[in-house]
C-alpha cells in the first residue's frame, strides 16, 4: 500500500503524460498497483493507529510565544518549563526549539513565477458586518488566484464549512474555464486533518474531490505565509477597493456585486508584478487548464448512522423515521443546503428538512403504518410475545390520537366551574 501522497504523486505524473511502468520505477512499487490507482482514482485507506503523544506537546505553543518575544535559550526555556510542571528531558525541548527557531530564521525568499495553468493559491478571509438585530457577525470569503495571471475568484459564504468550500472550487473552476494542475493552501482542516513534520495526513474527502477534479493539493509549511503571497494579498486588496465603504444587505447581493467588480475592476487591470493586463494572460493561461469534468462532485456532507429499532436515525440534535426494512442496518445521510437525504446503497429511502430547533421527531407516519401492516400479516394482533420495546410500532401509539378541548373549558374548571 502506497501513502496518500505518493497516490498524489501517480496521478499528478500520469497528467503530466509520464508512462506506468515510469511511474512504477519512479516509486518503486508494481506497475498493476500504478494502473490500479489511475484507474480507480481511489485514495489508498488506513487503519486508524493510536499514536503516542510528545510529552512536550502541551507546552508547545507557550515556547512558540516565548520564542515570538525574545531569541531565549533551549536552557532557559527548560528551566521555566520545569517550573510549569513538565517532566520530561532536556533534549526534547533543545529539538523543539531548534525546529522552531529555523522557520523563524527565514527572513528573506525568492520570488517565484510559475507555468501558466499550473498553479493556484487559495485561502480565507473574514469581513464583518452589522447583522439585523444591531449585533456585529463576520461573513467569510474564498479566495482562489490563479499564479501565472493573478486572475481572481472570490465569494462570500456565512460558514467556513467543508461543503462551501468544495462548492467554491466548483464556481472557481467555473469562473475560470478550467483547473490547473496544482492548488496551495495553508494548513487548515478541510484539506490537512494531521501533520508530522514533512509528513502530511490529507483529509479523506477532499482527497477524493480533488481526484474527481484532477488537480494536486499542496500544504504549505507551517507558520510560512511568504509561500501564499499571491493569494494573501489579493485579500487585501479586495478589503481596500471593493468591501471599504460597501454597504453589506445580504450575501446574494454582495456575491452579485462582488462578481461585476471582480470581471470590471480586478481581472482588467494591469498587474504590479508582471506588467501586463490581468485579462490578456488570463486568456493564455486559461488554454492550457484542465476542463473540469462532465459531472459535479457531490458536495454534500456525509454520515453514516445506525437505524434503531423503532425506525428512527438521530443526526443533528434530533430523529428522523426511515422504512422499517433498513432496521439495523448502516445508512448514508447526505447533508446540504438544510435537506438530509437518507440512502440505503443507491437507494434514496427519504428526504427531510432540517428543523431550527433540536430534539425534534421529524418524519412520515406511513413508514409506521407499512410496518404495521407487514406485522399483521405475519402475527396477526398484537400478542404477548411481543416485546415492549416495539408495542409502539405496532399500535401505532407512536402517534396517539389525543382528544382536544378548548381552552375555555380549562379556564372554567380553574375558576372551580365543572
Amino acid at each position: 500500500m502506497v501513502t496518500m501522497e505518493v497516490f498524489m504523486d501517480i496521478l499528478a505524473y500520469h497528467r503530466q503524460g509520464f508512462s506506468m511502468r515510469w511511474i512504477a520505477k519512479k516509486f518503486g512499487v508494481h506497475r498493476n498497483t500504478v494502473k490500479r490507482y489511475i484507474t480507480d482514482k481511489a485514495p489508498p485507506t488506513y487503519r486508524k493507529q493510536k499514536r503516542r503523544t510528545s510529552i512536550l506537546a502541551p507546552y508547545h505553543q507557550i515556547i512558540r510565544d516565548w520564542l515570538s518575544q525574545d531569541d531565549f535559550k533551549a536552557t532557559w526555556i527548560f528551566d521555566k518549563l520545569k517550573g510549569l510542571g513538565y517532566a520530561g528531558g532536556y533534549d526534547t525541548v533543545r529539538h523543539f526549539v531548534r525546529r522552531v527557531k529555523a522557520q523563524k530564521a527565514r527572513q528573506a525568499y525568492i520570488r517565484f513565477e510559475t507555468e501558466p495553468a499550473r498553479q493556484a493559491q487559495m485561502d480565507w478571509a473574514d469581513f464583518k458586518i452589522l447583522g439585523p438585530d444591531g449585533r456585529h457577525r463576520f461573513v467569510y470569503l474564498f479566495v482562489l488566484i490563479l499564479g501565472y495571471s493573478r486572475a481572481l475568484f472570490a465569494w462570500f459564504v456565512e460558514r467556513c464549512t467543508l461543503e462551501n468550500f468544495m462548492d467554491g472550487h466548483i464556481k472557481a473552476f467555473a469562473f475560470f474555464g478550467g483547473v490547473p494542475k496544482e492548488i496551495l493552501y495553508d494548513n487548515m482542516r478541510h484539506v490537512v486533518i494531521r501533520r508530522q513534520g514533512s509528513r502530511v495526513s490529507f483529509n479523506h474527502e477532499f482527497v477524493h474531490f480533488a481526484a474527481h477534479y484532477g488537480f494536486t493539493p499542496i500544504a504549505c509549511a507551517p507558520y510560512s505565509p511568504w509561500v501564499k503571497g499571491k493569494v494573501e494579498r489579493p485579500i487585501d486588496f479586495i478589503r481596500e477597493r471593493f468591501w471599504r465603504g460597501y454597504r453589506f444587505e445580504s450575501l446574494a447581493a454582495a456575491n452579485r456585486d462582488l462578481r461585476k467588480w471582480l470581471e470590471t475592476i480586478a481581472n482588467q487591470r494591469i498587474h504590479s508584478t508582471h506588467r501586463q493586463p490581468i485579462i490578456d494572460r488570463w486568456q493564455q493561461e486559461k488554454v492550457l487548464l484542465t476542463p473540469p469534468p462532465a459531472s459535479r462532485y457531490d458536495t454534500a456532507i456525509k454520515v453514516y448512522r445506525k437505524v434503531y429499532k423503532d425506525c428512527q436515525v438521530a443526526y443533528g440534535g434530533n430523529r428522523y423515521i426511515v422504512p422499517p426494512k433498513v432496521v439495523g442496518k448502516r445508512i448514508l445521510l447526505k447533508i446540504k443546503d438544510g435537506v438530509i437525504r437518507f440512502f440505503h446503497d443507491d437507494e434514496l429511502l427519504a428526504t427531510y428538512n432540517e428543523p431550527d430547533g433540536k430534539h425534534q421527531l421529524i418524519g412520515d407516519r406511513r413508514f409506521y403504518e407499512q410496518l404495521k401492516r407487514e406485522h399483521d400479516e405475519k402475527q396477526g394482533r398484537y400478542g404477548s410475545k411481543k416485546g415492549a420495546a416495539t408495542r409502539g410500532l405496532t399500535t401505532g401509539s407512536l402517534f396517539p390520537e389525543v382528544m382536544q378541548r378548548p381552552l375555555a373549558d380549562y379556564a372554567l374548571i380553574a375558576q372551580g366551574g365543572a
